[in-house]
């Protein structure tokens, strides 16, 4: 068995004075990817039992991207080849060896950019249309990355914060929402895009086909967490034999508003190699 985490934690260090310790040691992820980590490499804890691997970028107090694993990386990638948005910190992709049933892994961890309304004014379009210049970047590198790991027999998957709603199971108010950053119709084409049963497959909505979320974020304000309004943003896209083992998964959604240790919860997945 093999479990694999995504957490946007908002400050990993904020994240960890809410908690974000007890819960890696309590559920004890093989592999954790983190996005938004916002601290200098020298700054960074100790994570006791993990190789950490981190792309900060360098943008002060912003982004930064980063994979935790209990084996050793056998190499280790900053970016994805985009020389505009590589220096901001936003992916981070390592090679893992096969260990035991598990076959040899190509992981990524992701954050991509949030966007905004491009009906919002000039600043607002600009933001827009950046942030589809780096999907359909990274959407050709998607292709790439997963040919090349299969050419030498290993696994692909790509998680974090993809700062999309896909479908309207993916959000709880999706009609007050199709004009938002997030749930714009050329953000779902492009994500339904990157998704195939001959390319990536979206794992936990595989595993629950059917459900409403379970949803991954929530704002901060007012009693959206309490009501469960959230949107499912935070994704784990695997090759199709990588998905067929996933066994369980879902979002670890904290008990209470108190106990959050992010705006996001994290992303779980069981993978046992003998099932696929």
């Amino acid at each position: 068995m093999l479990r694999i985490a995504s957490c946007n934690v908002n400050g990993l260090r904020a994240s960890l004075r809410r908690g974000f310790g007890t819960w890696l040691s309590d559920r004890n992820p093989d592999i954790v990817g983190l996005q938004e980590v916002r601290a200098p490499a020298d700054l960074l804890p100790v994570l006791d039992g993990y190789h950490l691997s981190y792309h900060p970028g360098t943008l002060p107090g912003r982004n930064g991207v980063a994979l935790l694993t209990k084996d050793e990386p056998v190499a280790v990638r900053l970016g994805f080849g985009n020389q505009r948005f590589d220096p901001e910190g936003r992916y981070l992709e390592v090679d893992l060896a096969p260990t035991g049933t598990r076959p040899r892994l190509t992981i990524g961890s992701l954050y991509l950019p949030k966007g905004a309304r491009p009906d919002d004014g000039p600043t607002a379009a600009a933001k827009h249309r950046r942030k589809l210049a780096f999907m359909r970047s990274l959407r050709a590198y998607l292709g790439r990355a997963r040919r090349s790991a299969q050419a030498v027999d290993s696994e692909f998957l790509v998680m974090g914060d993809f700062n999309i709603a896909h479908t309207a199971l993916d959000l709880r108010n999706d009609r007050a929402n199709q004009h938002n950053s997030g749930y714009l119709p050329d953000e779902r084409e492009w994500f339904g895009s990157v998704l195939g049963p001959r390319r990536l497959v979206d794992v936990v909505r595989h595993l629950h086909p059917d459900e409403k979320g379970p949803y991954s974020w929530w704002t901060w304000r007012g009693r959206a967490f309490d009501q469960d309004t959230g949107w499912r943003i935070d994704y784990q896209l695997a090759t199709p034999d990588l998905a067929r083992s996933a066994v369980g998964g879902g979002t670890d959604r904290e008990t209470s508003y108190e106990a959050r240790m992010s705006d996001h919860s994290p992303v779980v997945v069981d993978y046992d190699f003998s099932v696929r």
